[in-house]
Formats: structure tokens, sequence, C-alpha cells
């Protein structure tokens, strides 16, 4: 049987996108409330009846959380201009070697924007 784990994680701060135009909105400092949708992907073996425990998904998780709550996104090294696609990536980067059944990195910048990120 092929599934799909997913578990989130929570993290405020700050950032501007210099790459915006200049007077638009996102070019200013400001905030967000971000949720990140980690998902993991693949067979479940029959004898044990589970993929793999959120546990250590969990615990792969909560470096990248940290190295991102509570900071200005842009002072990050890699996050200089940090769009939700940048975010993205730069998770899945951070995720893949400890994760290797990573299969999607979902940003979400706001309650109804995210960005999809499935590696490549």
């Amino acid at each position: 049987m092929h599934v799909r784990l997913v578990k989130s994680f929570d993290f405020e701060a700050a950032h501007w996108l210099p790459s915006f135009p200049e007077g638009h909105k996102c070019r200013r400092l400001h905030g967000h409330s971000f949720r990140v949708d980690v998902v993991v992907a693949g067979e479940v073996a029959p004898e044990k009846g589970y993929l793999m425990d959120y546990g250590e998904i969990k615990a792969a998780i909560e470096p990248v959380r940290a190295k991102l709550d509570h900071f200005c996104l842009n002072e990050v090294a890699g996050l200089e201009n940090p769009t939700s696609e940048v975010i993205a990536a730069w998770v899945w980067a951070k995720l893949k070697p400890t994760l290797p059944m990573l299969a999607e990195v979902v940003v979400h910048e706001t309650c109804t924007s995210r960005c999809h990120y499935a590696g490549g």
C-alpha cells in the first residue's frame, strides 16, 4: 500500500521581498505566521503496518524550524530573497538528507496562499 504522511510545523518570521518592484507592499519589511507541511511518501511494509514514525519526521524538522522561527528570513543564509518558492526549496534541501522519503514541502505564507514544492 502506498501512502503519504504529512507533518506540519509553524514558525513566525519577518521578511521583505527585494525582487518585488519599488512601492509594492511585499517590498517592505513585514511578518507572517508561516505553516509548513512536510510530506513523506512510500510503500508500507505489511509486517510493520506503517511507513515511518511521525516522531522521526518531527525530529528531522526541528533543527530547520529553529533556524526560521522568530528571525528575519532575509538574514538566513540561502534566504536572501525569501519568497514562498525559495523557502520551500530551502526547506526541501535541509530535510532531504535526513528524510529520504520526502515527497513534498508546502509553505503556507497566509491562510489563502501557499507554495507546493516536490524537488527538482
